[in-house]
């Protein structure tokens, strides 16, 4: 079987309903076929790799089936990887991981471990990145029309980038993806049109970034069909920014004049090319934000905005009432699932609601297996840190998971990663033809661990949300939360 072609990118209002088709033509044809798909990316990953100093250690020798893969490579966590991972940082060129040369390091959040990891990629993840975006709409125009007539409000920043001792790039996936061609010159879509100037996304400046993003969704309020940043806490970032700074956007948006705080340039240039005079915007934004609750406050801003576009799956799972709260009820759409190793998969359920979210693995994204996951007495999960050979043999290809089984996932990449631990556990809740779709349940090892007793991030997050009940009564609602071992009493 041949590989699905990808979709061919938009160019041009015309070819709406031809993208979409395509767009989903393809989901259903990985997806039907996944197995076979699974098979030839990782048959490509192998033979690409086949002269690395990694895969000839365990003796692959040129061989690309996967039972000789399963048979000579273990499963393997960052700790693992670490020696490679330093000497590439440091400078050395050789085919280590990957037979292509690695363009940058993306860096990872640090929250299992509570230190920033290293994940080497290469140029050509960007395309598949790409890929991965240009099939969002698509899907997301089934449950919501219209969307081409208007703008989306997104809140998207860059973050601080260092370099390696060896001379690469180490930032960010998402700052990675926003500095690239693929986010700088894509083609006009008017499916994926931004109230925001790429200059005002790509300021390193946080505060120039955030007020002059915000200037412009004020200015184009009547425009906005959705709104929407990547976490749910950067959005509510947004919003808190908005009650602390409406005073002076009015005055921007009133005079037609940018503060004199946005200094860089590219910025204050790309604003004021849109920015003219408008009293009447002014006073109605002055109005809604001085009449003392802001409940509702986005669809009084943004009359015409159909959903919120942010995660809210995991640990953003708190913000859901304060989002509520802002926005009126309005639905809450979790879209894609990618972390700094890899891009796995979507949605293709958009409007279920944060708790019913599943995400459908894309075959063609990466090699997955899955490592299943048991729950002790206390309902903690059981992952030991390194694997002896039983539990080598349990691991189990994208197609044999079970319903209703919890898994940790297992990444195999183009860029290098092979047999990687990636940390997260899902829950299997469904098929899309054979490709299994999961629910995110928590990092793993995220843990209060007290004495025997240890608390994982989803148990925390119910503790939280049964704790409010308690609150309701006093008028009070929770802004966010953070977890500390008390260790200084027994029990």
């Amino acid at each position: 079987m041949k590989m699905p072609e990808a979709p061919m990118v938009v160019c041009g209002e015309d070819r709406g309903n031809e993208r979409d088709r395509e767009a989903l033509e393809f989901i259903e044809n990985v997806t039907k076929n996944a197995d076979e798909v699974q098979s030839q990316v990782l048959s490509a990953i192998l033979r690409r790799n086949a002269d690395t100093e990694y895969l000839t250690r365990y003796g692959l020798d040129g061989r690309s089936d996967r039972e000789t893969f399963k048979k000579c490579l273990p499963v393997i966590t960052y700790e693992d990887l670490e020696p490679e991972i330093h000497r590439i940082a440091n400078g050395d060129t050789s085919p280590i991981l990957s037979a292509h040369p690695v363009s940058e390091f993306l860096t990872s959040s640090g929250t299992s471990a509570g230190e920033r990891k290293l994940m080497p990629t290469i140029q050509e993840e960007l395309e598949r990145r790409t890929l991965l975006y240009s099939l969002l709409m698509p899907v997301m125009n089934q449950y919501v029309q219209g969307l081409d007539k208007g703008k989306g409000m997104y809140f998207l920043f860059i973050k601080s980038e260092a370099k390696t001792p060896g001379g690469l790039l180490a930032r960010p996936v998402l700052t990675s993806y926003y500095k690239s061609r693929y986010f700088k010159e894509r083609p006009y879509d008017p499916y994926n049109v931004y109230t925001s100037p790429n200059e005002t996304i790509l300021c390193p400046d946080s505060y120039q970034s955030m007020y002059s993003q915000l200037l412009c969704g004020l200015f184009q309020n009547n425009e906005v069909l959705r709104v929407g940043a990547v976490f749910a806490s950067g959005f509510i970032r947004a919003i808190r920014f908005l009650e602390e700074h409406w005073r002076e956007l009015c005055l921007d948006i009133k005079t037609g004049t940018l503060n004199k705080e946005i200094t860089d340039p590219s910025v204050r240039e790309a604003v004021l090319k849109f920015l003219t005079p408008n009293p009447d915007l002014a006073e109605l934004i002055r109005s809604e934000c001085s009449s003392g609750s802001w409940q509702g406050i986005i669809t009084r801003l943004w009359p015409n905005t159909k959903y919120i576009d942010v995660i809210v799956t995991g640990t953003m799972a708190q913000y859901i009432p304060t989002l509520n709260f802002y926005s009126g009820g309005l639905p809450l759409v979790c879209t894609m699932y990618a972390s700094s190793e890899c891009y796995f998969g979507l949605n293709l359920r958009p409007l279920s609601k944060p708790s019913e979210v599943s995400y459908t693995l894309l075959p063609n994204m990466a090699y997955f297996e899955f490592l299943p996951v048991r729950r002790n007495e206390d309902f903690s999960t059981d992952l030991p840190g390194s694997l002896n050979e039983q539990e080598q043999e349990e691991v189990v290809e994208l197609v044999d998971v079970k319903l209703g089984q919890e898994y940790e996932l297992v990444v195999t990449t183009y860029a290098g990663l092979y047999r990687y631990r990636v940390g997260d556990v899902l829950r299997v809740t469904g098929f899309k033809n054979l490709a299994p779709q999961f629910h995110f349940v928590c990092r793993k090892n995220v843990v209060l661990s007290i004495d025997s007793d240890k608390t994982d991030e989803a148990e925390l997050q119910k503790a939280v949300e049964y704790s409010l009940k308690h609150l309701e009564p006093f008028g009070s609602k929770l802004i966010e939360y953070t977890s500390y071992a008390d260790t200084s009493t027994i029990p």
